[in-house]
Parts: C-alpha cells; structure tokens; sequence
C-alpha cells in the first residue's frame, strides 16, 4: 500500500507540473523554430537581438475558453494536491480519498476540455496569425493531451485508496 500511495503523489506532482508547463510555455502552435503561439502570446525570435519578442494574442471567445480551461485545471490540481496531504494527516483508518480524487479528475476533464477546444477550434483562435498550413501543433498542445488521461486516472486512483495505517 505504501508503494501505491508513493505512485500516486508521485503521478500527481508530475502531472502538476506538466500541466502547468503546458499552461504557461509558448508552444501551442508552431510555424517554424522563429515563431510561435501560445495561449498567452505571439513570439518570434528576433534575428537582430537575438531574443523572443512577444506580444499579446488577440483574444476571441475560443480562446479565453481554453485559458480559463487551462487555469481552472491547474488551480483544481493543486487544491487536490493540498486536499490530499490535509486527508492524509487527519483522515480516520480506512477512509477514502474521494474529495481529492474528484478534484484531480475535474482537472483531468478541464484538461481535457481544453485540448479538444484548441483542436477544434484553432482556425478561430489563430484568425489573425499567418497561414496555417504552413504550422503545426507544439509540444505544450501535446502535453495537455497527455496530462488530461493521466489526471483522471490517478483521480480515479485516489478514488479506491484507502488510508491504512
């Protein structure tokens, strides 16, 4: 039971931690190794100064979907992190880690939510950006499509834990 319980905050911190690479990182749309998008801000790099230069996304309804998405998943996975840690000190023997399980699968679902937005709808979020057959998907794109399974599989997980002492 103990290995489980290690697997379990060990998943749990890596999957926080992805997600909020995923969240914050400036990779949801690539269209060469000079420019990219991100949920948050257009970058290229400039050759002269040799720096990212950025500047705000043109928000559109899509958009603020999948950045409220994404945040409302990080939020949700921290707080089952810190529900999860108060239950584990002051839960009785033999109880459930239910309110953590549930908030880690709401991140999940979140996540998930907000991946199959972006795919979907990245015409409109991308309206005002170059052509977009000449780009591709970042790998901040994929690691949310990563995460989203694995949120609501070690949600599930907390769900069958039982603490033992």
């Amino acid at each position: 039971m103990a290995y489980l319980l290690m697997f379990v905050t060990v998943l749990h911190l890596i999957t926080l931690a992805v997600l909020f690479i995923a969240t914050m990182e400036k990779s949801w749309w690539v269209w060469s190794g000079t420019e990219s998008t991100d949920l948050w801000y257009n970058c290229k790099f400039g050759s002269e100064k040799e720096t990212w230069e950025c500047e705000s996304s043109k928000e559109t309804e899509w958009l603020q979907a999948v950045q409220v998405l994404m945040v409302l998943s990080v939020v949700f996975s921290c707080i089952s992190f810190l529900v999860f840690l108060g239950q584990l000190f002051t839960m009785s023997k033999g109880g459930l880690f239910y309110l953590t399980g549930v908030c880690q699968a709401f991140a999940g679902l979140t996540t998930f939510t907000a991946a199959l937005i972006y795919t979907l709808h990245n015409k409109e979020i991308l309206e005002d950006s170059r052509e977009l057959d000449l780009g591709h998907f970042g790998y901040c794109f994929y690691l949310a499509w990563v995460c989203a399974p694995l949120l609501i599989l070690s949600g599930i997980m907390y769900i069958h834990l039982r603490k033992r002492e």
